[in-house]
């Protein structure tokens, strides 16, 4: 396997500029996934890497060498599109087949009647990489079948087994699972993982779902108009958002947001409550405190450190259920998250108390970065987290 680097990737359609000097090292194997909104340039730059584009400046390297001049055929990578792109007339095998015959052999080889004859042994090696990759993905029942007549979920494996049949050093693939229905996306995530593990390749993967980005990815880069804003390990992204756009856009539901203030001494203040952990002194500014709904818990009104509000709405999720709360000063509203158990005599309409978690909130600055807070507690003042 070679190791692929993207070197200062800038790309401009006219006077809009959709790349803005990309830096990103992908690792040997890895699964990285290009998460973000739409617009945000992730499939403008695994098309440039597919060579599919043309960056504006910037180098693509494959295995330590620019490839910025190579063909997209001569890249050794595969492509797996949102539309499956199988070849309606012909069956599976046929299109499995296709890229190992454009490939492996000549012209004439290639030839309908006259090629099979002149090069048997090689028709032979291409059937067997055919059903040696179509077993792995469990469709070798499939390969007599045209596309027409296969569901969603088999035209996507079959789409996958014609990249997978060349061998590639990486799969590209920019959005794969969007036209599946709910529960077959579901699954087909777990597929797609199992896959990865198995293969040991490279999978580099678009998508805007950032589900998707959690539960498959070894790491996922956050993209937001042209720019990485943040490379890790999706547990790392979730829990330790390094900027505000990040933490909004990666998790479900949506990380609560509440007005704060960082005072001269070091000390986030949320109205009269003072958060246990404490930032470098400096001038007093006003700062954004986030916390996910599964930092929230209900509590009992008593509770010291209890905030109040009242339900709005009630998301039952089954296993989880959300409760929608706006806040005793009506502008604020925040997501908890409980359990049925928890909820169950909790009613729209409903006045509750709850209360955050110690250790969990994050502090953004009025620039939307990350505010570093130290595990230091205030002696004289209230402790909440």
């Amino acid at each position: 396997m070679s190791a692929i680097s993207l070197q200062a990737i800038k790309k401009s359609f006219g006077k809009t500029n959709v790349l803005a000097g990309i830096d990103l090292d992908i690792r040997d194997g890895e699964f990285l996934t290009l998460v973000g909104p739409s617009g945000c340039g992730k499939s403008t730059l695994l098309r440039i890497l597919a060579g599919l584009e043309a960056p504006s400046s910037g180098s693509v390297m494959i295995g330590g060498k620019t490839v910025n001049a190579v063909r997209p055929a001569d890249r050794n990578l595969a492509m797996v599109f949102q539309s499956y792109a199988l070849y309606p007339h012909l069956t599976i095998a046929q299109n499995m087949m296709t890229p190992l015959r454009l490939r492996d052999l000549s012209f004439t080889e290639r030839l309908p009647i006259i090629g099979p004859m002149l090069a048997r042994e090689k028709y032979r090696k291409l059937q067997h990489q055919v059903q040696e990759t179509a077993k792995v993905l469990r469709i070798d029942p499939l390969l007599d079948r045209k596309p027409g007549q296969l569901s969603g979920g088999q035209r996507q494996r079959a789409a996958l087994g014609r990249a997978m049949v060349r061998k590639p050093i990486a799969f590209l693939m920019d959005e794969p699972l969007s036209n599946l229905d709910a529960a077959l996306r579901i699954h087909m995530r777990s597929e797609l993982a199992e896959l990865h593990r198995s293969l040991g390749t490279t999978f580099v993967y678009v998508t805007h779902d950032q589900a998707e980005a959690l539960t498959m990815s070894t790491r996922m880069a956050v993209m937001m108009d042209g720019h990485i804003l943040q490379l890790g390990p999706p547990d790392e992204v979730y829990n330790n958002p390094n900027h505000i756009r990040v933490a909004e856009f990666v998790g479900s539901p949506k990380i609560n947001l509440l007005p704060g203030e960082l005072d001269t001494s070091g000390y986030v203040r949320f109205g009269d409550t003072v958060l246990s952990r404490i930032s470098a002194p400096g001038s007093a500014i006003s700062v954004t405190i986030g916390l996910r709904a599964e930092h929230l818990a209900l509590v009992e009104p008593s509770d010291a450190s209890a905030l109040q509000g009242r339900v709005a709405y009630k998301e039952n999720l089954g296993s989880d259920l959300f409760l929608h709360a706006t806040m005793k000063d009506g502008a604020q509203r925040v997501v908890i998250r409980a359990t049925p158990q928890e909820a169950a005599t909790v009613s729209v309409g409903n006045d509750i108390s709850f209360a955050r978690k110690r250790g969990e909130a994050m502090v953004f600055g009025q620039d939307g970065n990350r505010i570093g807070l130290a595990d230091i507690v205030p002696d004289s003042m209230s402790e909440v987290a």
